[in-house]
């Protein structure tokens, strides 16, 4: 099962405590993916349509126990694309039109419209009413990918302005949801690893926000080890290259003029270093007499160099 199966799997066990909760998941449910039917002598009906069978038992569940209403279900497979639809469907006028009240997708005059701001949005004036409106829309609409491979959370809405009333109700949980238009949708997407968690938090998927947590928490463990083990393989090839370096002015010097003409404390730096190539700053100082510390030895070194700098343009001169 993918990461967004998971969390739907869990959000659908849960139903709110509060009836006002419960109506605000099933408004977002049936605004996501239902749809009103109103036949030829003006009788309502209502059909969700959802490919998760998960969301279609919540859909089920809901209408019973918040609007006490029987439902129909059916399923349709399509031999074609290998998948299988889930249909809840309340056929009864009254019973519609009760559901659409109580969701006031009803205006005064008995046509269905929405309210999409959420200051006004009666529905959403609870903050335990939003987290179950976000929760029934990432029911209907929502995905999520697996955490192994990228952060990203997404509800996926059909007009900019229901991506727009679910980013509000994002934002008053202080989630910063951006939107992006795709094909012929309406993204509402979180991408920060900090935020998925808190929104995973806001719905109560708790079971999945736990493995979330788990599975950031060893992505950055091995980052953290990677970005060591560069640092620690980039310290050490700076320290062979200069070791190397180091290596090759002492033995021109040798070669041209003979380390027994250098001041002692050069010569035994450099016949230190000539000895013991790998050996660090800190090592080298420790095995001279007497010892010096690792600003002693650089200076040291870096004296030879110089002279070595010096010696070579008269090599070319004689060549």
């Amino acid at each position: 099962m993918s990461f967004s199966g998971k969390i739907k799997e869990e959000l659908s066990r849960q139903i709110c405590p509060s009836r006002a909760g419960q109506i605000a998941e099933s408004a977002a449910l049936i605004c996501m993916c239902g749809a009103v039917a109103i036949d030829k002598n003006g009788m309502y009906s209502l059909k969700i349509h959802t490919e998760n069978l998960s969301v279609a038992r919540k859909c089920f569940t809901l209408f019973g126990k918040t609007y006490n209403i029987k439902t129909d279900v059916a399923v349709r497979r399509n031999q074609k694309k290998g998948t299988i639809s889930y249909f809840v469907i309340v056929k009864a006028h009254y019973d519609s039109l009760r559901v659409l009240n109580e969701i006031h997708l009803l205006d005064s005059f008995g046509e269905i419209e929405e309210e999409l701001d959420v200051d006004k949005n009666v529905l959403l004036s609870e903050r335990s009413c939003r987290r179950a409106f976000l929760r029934g829309a990432f029911l209907a609409a929502g995905s999520m990918s697996d955490p192994e491979k990228s952060y990203h959370f997404e509800i996926a809405c059909a007009t900019n302005e229901k991506a727009e009333q679910i980013r509000q109700v994002m934002q008053s949980f202080s989630l910063d949801a951006k939107i992006v238009q795709r094909k012929k949708y309406h993204i509402v997407y979180l991408k920060e690893g900090t935020q998925v968690a808190d929104a995973l938090n806001v719905m109560e998927a708790h079971m999945a926000l736990m493995e979330f947590e788990n599975v950031r928490i060893l992505k950055e463990m091995r980052n953290e080890v990677n970005r060591k083990v560069n640092c620690e393989t980039a310290n050490l090839n700076k320290t062979v290259s200069a070791s190397v370096k180091q290596i090759e002015d002492i033995k021109f010097i040798q070669k041209k003029t003979g380390l027994d003409k250098l001041p002692d404390a050069l010569k035994d730096i450099a016949l230190a270093r000539l000895n013991y190539p790998e050996a660090s700053l800190k090592e080298l100082g420790e095995l001279v007499t007497p010892s010096v510390g690792k600003s002693g030895v650089n200076h040291r070194l870096r004296k030879l160099s110089e002279m070595a700098d010096r010696l070579r343009p008269e090599e070319e001169i004689h060549d």
